[in-house]
């Protein structure tokens, strides 16, 4: 029996066009890297799922290697999605990373891309994703394998859009450039890390997505937790990412006291604002209009409710950014 979610969920969300195509994302899309299939069980991933979806989120985003093991991620969300009406979902999922043993489960060549989503089509139990990712730049493969693997794959009905992700302004100029010299399918979407305490595409990537009427959704808008009110006090919480996924080695790198400094000064203009510091951080990043969506990722329900709040209040004063920049630029 079709299960019943909120009527009103569209009422509830901000969509925005990506890019210069016809596909509008929610303004918050939900990501499952490290969480569901990872460090968060089935039960976990399917509250935060239906409840993300009442809330007029219609994106979920994978990859080939995310979960524990890897391909864990799209088993257990494609389980979840089964229930859920497909035609009002986009459901992404990206290769580049290694996936298997041997020269074939890593790269960005036409063998592995199509191998690849195959293999991820047959975990989530669809026919097709929305949105189909180069994960990364691949200097041993020519761009030209990479996007006419890409434009055959749409071809075929496998995704409908194609996107880039991790390519730095340079490199996704020049796969633009190939895709109009080769006629294939446009590049619709790029997903770069950004967020605070990293804004390089500011400068290094937004002014050629733009230019080029492709829609860019940042990942990791909270810097994998830090941008949140989990490490504002003096120990790290259990039930914390930090805790639970991150090496003592990663936490040392990650929980510096110049960042930690940095997230406590941040959090008392967010609480100037009324927000949370994980709501201001949203809201900055989506504050440029070359943003469509901020992906996030979260282990429990309560924390999709306070992301998807930081969407009643977006607006910044100068003052605010001005203070802001001399935290995270200084």
């Amino acid at each position: 029996m079709p299960l019943a979610f909120a009527e009103d969920r569209y009422e509830r969300m901000t969509y925005r066009r990506c890019g210069a195509s016809g596909l509008l994302l929610p303004a918050i899309s939900l990501g499952a890297w490290t969480t569901f299939g990872g460090y968060r069980d089935a039960t976990v991933a399917r509250r935060c799922i239906y409840r993300a979806f009442d809330l007029g989120i219609t994106h979920i985003d994978l990859a080939n290697n995310y979960g524990e093991p890897p391909g864990n991620a799209e088993r257990v969300v494609g389980a979840i999605l089964r229930a859920m009406p497909r035609d009002e979902l986009i459901v992404s999922t990206k290769a580049g990373y290694r996936m298997w043993p041997g020269p074939y489960g890593i790269g960005l060549s036409a063998k592995y891309l199509v191998a690849s989503l195959d293999q991820s089509l047959r975990r989530l139990g669809l026919d097709y994703v929305d949105i189909y990712y180069a994960h990364r730049p691949d200097p041993e493969t020519p761009l030209e394998e990479t996007m006419a693997a890409l434009d055959r794959i749409v071809r075929q009905g496998k995704a409908l859009y194609v996107g880039v992700s991790n390519f730095s302004g340079e490199q996704f100029c020049a796969a633009v450039r190939v895709t109009r010299e080769m006629g294939l399918a446009p590049i619709t979407i790029h997903q770069p890390r950004y967020n605070l305490l990293g804004r390089r595409p500011e400068t290094d990537l937004f002014p050629h997505s733009e230019r080029e009427g492709t829609g860019v959704i940042a990942f990791s808008p909270l810097a994998s937790g830090m941008l949140t009110d989990k490490y504002l006090g003096p120990e790290i919480p259990q039930d914390s990412r930090a805790a639970l996924a991150w090496s003592a080695e990663e936490q040392g790198r990650r929980l510096t006291p110049e960042n930690l400094d940095r997230v406590r000064r941040l959090n008392a203009i967010a609480e100037a604002r009324g927000q949370t510091l994980a709501q201001m951080a949203l809201a900055w990043v989506l504050r440029l209009p070359a943003v469509t969506s901020a992906l996030i990722g979260v282990s429990r329900v309560e924390q999709v409710d306070e992301n998807v709040a930081a969407l009643s209040n977006l607006t910044f004063t100068a003052e605010e950014l001005a203070a802001i920049d001399a935290i995270t630029l200084g």
